[in-house]
């Protein structure tokens, strides 16, 4: 049974190099991180397509891998699109273990000036990832570590105040000021998320499945 990829990419008509192969880029379907850079050919395009799953073809054995066949850490895909010339494969995938690197971390894409850091993502994420980080380590002098040390009463209070500014910058129909206000807003009610150990990209699942 063709899987719904199938339509959307005409394998053969993909132009590869002259090893007959095409880079193919890996990133989080929910927050864009880009996971990894791999190569594939016709074959194991067409392999992905069928299957749902990434498959690759390594250079350096010179044979097929199904990407998480031994660790466990799937790639199940979400969609496939190539670029304007049709000569580079961008994969969007849900990453089975939240790990694509065979280093242990999440993104192969995690070293800069020598050290490991975290890949970027999208901002929501990237700023959830520093209230967790708050929640973790505690800073005396943190705004965000003074809330979360408050609790419910102290979060849900703000994310109240916050509710009803962002209501009166829209009755006062000012753009600046709405989109500042709910900046303020999405980020106490990321708070509240970190508080309650509920990771933002259970939300951003809850939004795709509304979305479909």
């Amino acid at each position: 049974m063709p899987t719904e990829f199938e339509t959307a990419i005409p394998v053969e008509k993909i132009c590869y190099n002259d090893q007959g192969l095409v880079p193919a880029i890996v990133q989080d379907y929910l927050d864009g991180t880009v996971l990894m850079l791999a190569w594939m050919n016709q074959a194991s395009l067409q392999k992905t397509l069928e299957t749902g799953e990434t498959w690759f073809w390594s250079r350096s054995r010179q044979e097929y891998w199904h990407k998480g066949a031994t660790s466990g850490h799937l790639q199940q895909v979400k969609s496939i699109r190539y670029d304007c010339d049709s000569d580079a494969i961008l994969v969007t995938v849900e990453q089975i273990g939240d790990l694509a690197c065979h280093t242990g971390e999440r993104s192969c894409f995690h070293q800069i000036d020598g050290s490991i850091q975290p890949p970027p993502a999208d901002t929501l994420s990237q700023v959830f990832g520093i209230i967790c980080d708050r929640r973790d380590h505690p800073h005396p002098d943190s705004y965000t570590c003074k809330l979360l040390a408050g609790g419910d009463n102290k979060i849900l209070k703000k994310i109240g105040e916050e509710s009803a500014e962002v209501v009166m910058a829209c009755k006062d129909d000012d753009p600046d000021a709405i989109a500042g206000e709910a900046a303020d807003l999405i980020y106490h009610l990321l708070v509240a998320l970190a508080h309650h150990n509920v990771d933002v990209k259970s939300v951003y699942r809850k939004l795709q499945d509304r979305r479909r």
